[in-house]
């Protein structure tokens, strides 16, 4: 006989934004009921996702200061022209730790792994066992809608962690290495540094093709910590991943893409930095406001979650209007000028940029100057994003 679940909040894909939602109704709100249902056998993949101390609000730290692997106080950069270390907190979570402390969260048989969803409601979740989790509301998190409806360019890459026969000498991040060959758009490499014998090294292209050339990519990785000096003894886990970077699109068509009724979050919900691909700080975010909802019904959660995702969207023209410029005015493999320009400014600006809070003020300094792009190929592709 088919089994029949009753709970508060059903919450649809045990990813980043789900986990987050889930630790945040644990943490905040222990009247309710929740179930975290997952197709894999694992919370979170095989991930690390990295932020600045600057993408999240002092007040919603709470929510992901359990999870952070690794923390840095400072992080660097390089290009061909500028090489520079900016005093600003950098952290890491890695998908393992992730995992536990999401399930740690919520009491015993409350996170269902290996579930499969043949089909969900605003109040209801069909398992493909035969189970029907009844619940007030359910919220969508498993993943994009059909891209194919926004304007989009790509960041692609592989990332390792190797085991080095020999302890490194760096103890801080390069969050962006662009003293390499730029191959397949604006290429970068990215070095975290784990432990003194363990280095996550992630290679990294602005490309106009999802297209992942993983053979290629290892070897590129191999390159780079030769040149480095670093003698690797092995690899201890591999992940590769294709984020859509945001030029334009209808952010309606995309929300109705994968239905209209049910609430959502995460790249479902469109809530992605337009500007890097990242969803990590607007994860927190939606977690934390759904977390200080009095009413999770599901009809009232599809309302929230649409509006926030609508209004976020509406807020970053300006990051997409970038991206336009990027991709389109800028040869690929001159793209990198651009980002070094960025970095060149003021680190207040550049923490704001990446939080999403650029002030007009920023944005004017952003755009000031002359362009390392021509203004006739910028002016055009800001004609044709708009179109588009």
């Amino acid at each position: 006989m088919a089994e029949s679940i009753s709970c508060d909040v059903a919450i649809v894909g045990g990813g980043l934004a789900g986990g987050l939602i889930a630790r945040a109704l644990g943490e905040r709100r222990g009247d309710v009921d929740v179930r975290l249902i997952e197709s894999a056998p694992r919370l979170g993949g095989n991930h690390v996702w990295s932020f600045f101390g600057g993408d999240i609000a002092p007040g919603d730290k709470w929510l992901v200061a359990p999870l952070v692997s690794h923390a840095w106080r400072r992080y660097s950069v390089c290009f061909p022209d500028l090489e520079r270390t900016l005093d600003a907190p950098y952290y890491s979570i890695e998908s393992e730790h992730f995992h536990r402390v999401i399930r740690g969260a919520l009491p015993r048989g409350r996170v269902m792994t290996r579930k499969r969803v043949l089909g969900l409601s605003p109040r209801a979740v069909m398992l493909a066992d035969g189970t029907r989790i009844e619940a007030k509301g359910v919220i969508d998190a498993r993943g994009p809608g059909d891209l194919g409806l926004l304007d989009l360019g790509w960041q692609k890459f592989m990332g390792r962690e190797l085991a080095l026969a020999e302890p490194h000498e760096a103890p801080d991040p390069r969050v962006m290495d662009a003293c390499v060959d730029q191959v397949d758009g604006y290429r970068f490499v990215y070095a975290l540094p784990f432990t003194a014998t363990r280095m996550f090294v992630e290679d990294t292209y602005f490309s106009d093709s999802p297209k992942l050339d993983k053979k290629a990519l290892a070897q590129r990785i191999d390159d780079y910590a030769h040149r480095r000096g670093w003698s690797i003894e092995g690899v201890h886990r591999e992940e590769t991943g294709v984020l859509p970077i945001a030029l334009g699109g209808d952010f309606e068509s995309y929300w109705r893409s994968t239905g209209t009724d049910v609430a959502k979050a995460g790249m479902r919900a469109g809530l992605f930095q337009p500007a890097t691909g990242y969803s990590l700080p607007d994860a927190v975010r939606l977690a934390v406001k759904i977390a200080a909802e009095r009413d999770l019904s599901g009809p009232a959660l599809a309302r929230l979650t649409h509006g926030h995702a609508r209004a976020a969207w509406e807020s970053r023209g300006f990051y997409r209007l970038l991206n336009a410029m990027l991709f389109r005015a800028a040869e690929p493999a001159e793209r990198w000028r651009v980002i070094q320009r960025f970095y060149r400014l003021n680190p207040a600006l550049i923490r704001r940029f990446y939080a999403g809070q650029s002030t007009w003020l920023d944005k004017a300094r952003i755009l000031a100057g002359k362009p390392p792009v021509p203004i006739g190929r910028a002016l055009q592709a800001v004609r044709e994003t708009t179109w588009r």
